[in-house]
C-alpha cells in the first residue's frame, strides 16, 4: 500500500494570490470590466443618490414658498459583505521526490492545467452570481428523475464530484435536497445525481426518501453549496438581475434598503422580450435601445450583454443581410478568454455587443459600466494561518494532505440602475 498522490506541494511557493486574481480577471470579462474598489475593510458602505430634482416652475409668477419642489438626497446602505470560498486538496507525496527535494518540472508541468480548471469553475460562480442570481442553472425536463437524471439548460456549469443544492425556493422541507453530480452526458444535456459523494443515483420521482411526494420538475432550479438556507436564496452577491429587474419582471422590490419605485434613479428602463424570435431579435434590440432612450432621463449605455445563443443568431442576421439594414459590423473581436464582442452602428451612434457564456438566455442587459462597482476586501486571497502558512496539513492514513482556501469578500454596487435598461422574458 502507498500513500496517496495527485499533485504537488509548494503551495506558497509556487501559487501566489496574484497569479489567482490575475488568472481569474482575464479569463471574465465582467470582472475586467467593472469598477473595482479592492479596500472596503468591513462595515457598512453608503451609496447616497439623488431621489429627485428640484422641478418648481410657473408661467407668469413665483412658486409659493411653501409649494417649492425641494431636491432630495436618499441614503442607500449595503450591510456587510458576502463570501464564496474555494478550495484545493494536494498530496503531499506527490513531492516526495529526490531526498525530499520537490521535483520543480514535475511540479510545474500539473500546476497550470490544474488552475486553469479551477479558475474556470471560481470564475463561472462568481460571474454568475454577479451577472444573473443566485441560480447557475434550470431544470428543463423531469422525465428521468426516479433514476436521478435530469435535463438541464446550461450544461457547461456542472463538474462530476460537484455538490450542489436542487429546490424550488419554497421554503418547504420537502422542496430542497443537497446532491452530488455523479454522471454528465454533454450530448443529452444531462446530469446525474445522487444523495452521497460518489453513491448510486439518486430517486427524485417524488416516489422516495427525496423530495418526498413532491418530486423534481421544472419550477427546480441549482444552486451552489451554501447559496439556499432552508431551501431558500440568502447568501449570494447582489446581481444585476435582480437590481435592473422590476419586482413584477423578477427583481427584487428593494436596491441598498431603498424602495425601488420610490425613485427613479433607482429603475433601469424594462423591456419585455417574449415577442422576440431568432429572425427579428436584431429589431427588437434597436426597439428596446430607442425606448430606453425614450424613458429614461440619464441612460447612456454602451454595452449590450447577452448569451452565446443571442449572440449567434445576431450575427448569423447581419451576414444575411437581415433584420436592420442599417446594423453595421464593426471591429469584431474574439478573445481567447471565452468572450466575443461586435460593434453595432445604429441611431444615436451605437453600442457593443458582447456574448459570455456565463449570461443567461431569458435576459439582455444594457450596461453603462461605471454604474457598477464591485467592492472587495482584497479580491481574491489565499487563506493564511497565523503562522503564515497558506495551506493547512492534514494526516491521514493514506498520507498527508494539504489543503489551500481562496476566499473572496465582496459585494456588488449598483449605484446608478437608471442609466441601464434590460430586456426580459424571452423564450425563443
Amino acid at each position: 500500500m502507498a500513500t496517496t498522490r495527485s499533485f504537488q506541494d509548494m503551495l506558497n511557493e509556487y501559487l501566489p494570490n496574484d497569479l489567482f486574481k490575475d488568472e481569474l480577471i482575464q479569463r471574465d470579462w465582467y470582472l475586467q470590466n467593472i469598477q473595482k474598489d479592492s479596500n472596503w475593510k468591513g462595515g457598512d458602505i453608503v451609496v447616497p443618490f439623488q431621489g429627485a430634482a428640484a422641478s418648481s416652475l410657473k408661467f407668469g409668477g413665483l412658486t409659493s414658498e411653501s409649494d417649492i419642489a425641494e431636491y432630495n438626497f436618499v441614503r442607500g446602505k449595503i450591510q456587510g459583505y458576502k463570501e464564496i470560498w474555494g478550495t484545493l486538496v494536494f498530496n503531499e507525496t506527490d513531492i516526495m521526490q529526490h531526498d525530499g527535494r520537490v521535483n520543480e518540472q514535475s511540479f510545474l508541468r500539473i500546476l497550470p492545467d490544474q488552475i486553469e480548471e479551477f479558475m474556470n469553475y471560481m470564475k463561472m460562480a462568481t460571474s454568475i452570481n454577479l451577472l444573473t442570481g443566485p441560480h447557475f442553472a434550470k431544470v428543463t425536463d423531469a422525465t428521468s428523475a426516479g433514476t436521478g437524471i435530469l435535463a438541464v439548460d446550461k450544461i457547461d456549469r456542472f463538474e462530476i464530484g460537484m455538490k450542489l443544492e436542487l429546490s424550488d425556493a419554497s421554503g418547504t422541507a420537502e422542496h430542497y435536497e443537497t446532491l452530488y453530480v455523479i454522471a454528465i452526458d454533454v450530448n443529452a444535456g444531462t446530469i446525474t445525481l445522487s444523495a452521497t459523494r460518489g453513491g448510486a443515483a439518486a430517486d427524485m420521482d417524488g416516489s422516495g426518501a427525496l423530495f418526498n411526494a413532491v418530486g423534481v420538475s421544472t419550477s427546480f432550479k441549482f444552486y451552489h453549496d451554501g447559496v439556499c438556507v432552508a431551501g431558500v436564496p440568502a447568501n449570494h452577491f447582489n446581481s444585476l438581475r435582480s437590481a435592473l429587474l422590476s419586482a413584477g419582471n423578477g427583481g427584487a422590490a428593494t436596491l441598498h434598503g431603498q424602495t425601488k419605485t420610490a425613485y427613479p434613479a433607482l429603475q433601469a428602463i424594462n423591456v419585455s422580450g417574449s415577442a422576440i424570435s431568432s429572425s427579428n431579435i436584431l429589431d427588437k434590440l434597436f426597439d428596446a435601445w430607442t425606448t430606453l432612450k425614450t424613458k429614461a432621463k440619464a441612460a447612456n449605455p454602451d454595452v449590450c450583454v447577452m448569451s452565446y445563443k443571442h449572440l449567434g443568431t445576431i450575427m448569423k442576421l447581419i451576414e444575411a443581410g437581415g433584420g436592420v439594414h442599417q446594423a453595421i459590423l464593426k471591429n469584431p473581436k474574439a478573445s481567447k478568454y471565452n468572450w466575443t464582442e461586435i460593434e453595432i452602428m445604429g441611431v444615436r451612434g451605437g453600442f457593443k455587443i458582447v456574448g459570455i457564456q456565463e449570461m443567461d438566455d431569458d435576459i439582455i442587459a444594457f450596461l453603462d459600466m461605471s454604474a457598477m462597482t464591485f467592492r472587495t476586501n482584497g479580491y481574491f486571497m489565499k487563506k493564511k494561518s497565523p503562522e503564515g502558512l497558506e495551506y493547512t496539513r492534514i494526516r491521514g492514513a493514506s498520507g498527508f494532505k494539504l489543503i489551500t482556501d481562496i476566499c473572496l469578500f465582496g459585494e456588488q454596487e449598483v449605484r446608478k440602475p437608471a442609466t441601464c435598461g434590460i430586456i426580459h422574458s424571452i423564450s425563443y
